[in-house]
């Protein structure tokens, strides 16, 4: 039972590094995007070539952040997984061995849950590595939108800015929604064998 709970201990840990990890590529990817998109700025004056670019690299950074969402979503769940599975393990160990009782954190599996906000509440979601994801790729698909706006309105703040926000804020709704309708399934699904 001990080799087990180290094991999963393990696995919650691996899942945190990996979601950190892709997070941190991402935001380096926007981060060097940005600065590229401002030298490109500044080199041709707000020109063609800084539409060009912009067009380009903004909806790109936007599509990984889609996959950095999905994927950092993923380890969330399976990190959920491991923490249910250990909250067994130690109703078990409370169980069976109830004498050990005042060496362990004596809090019931459930309410240990709850204490490491696994569901979490409404706004757990923009709490999380994927919901940090969720808004600035909808920020980077709104900035798309607002581009591609001044270009067909000729320059028309207005236009960029009602475009940006009819994308920004239904796309980041979209996805905050989709990440707690993911985590309610997962938090419903019977613990499988294994």
């Amino acid at each position: 039972m001990t080799t087990e709970h180290f094991v999963l201990q393990g696995a919650r840990s691996a899942t945190i590094a990996e979601s950190n990890g892709r997070a941190t590529m991402f935001l380096g990817a926007v981060s060097g995007g940005l600065i590229a998109l401002g030298l490109v700025a500044t080199g041709s004056s707000l020109g063609s070539a800084f539409y060009a670019f912009a067009l380009i690299l903004l909806p790109t950074l936007a599509f990984v952040g889609f996959v950095t969402f999905d994927r950092t979503l993923q380890s969330s769940i399976e990190d959920t997984e491991y923490a249910r599975r250990i909250a067994l393990l130690r109703g078990y160990y409370f169980g069976h061995a109830p004498e050990i009782a005042p060496y362990l954190l004596s809090v019931p599996p459930a309410e240990q849950l709850l204490m490491q906000r696994v569901p979490g509440d409404r706004w757990q979601g923009y709490r999380t590595v994927a919901g940090m994801v969720a808004v600035i790729t909808a920020v980077l698909a709104g900035s798309t939108a607002a581009l591609a706006a001044i270009l067909i309105f000729d320059h028309s703040l207005a236009a960029a800015v009602v475009s940006g926000t009819l994308v920004a804020l239904p796309t980041m709704i979209a996805m905050i929604r989709y990440q707690d309708s993911t985590w309610e399934s997962a938090a419903t699904e019977p613990l499988g064998p294994g």
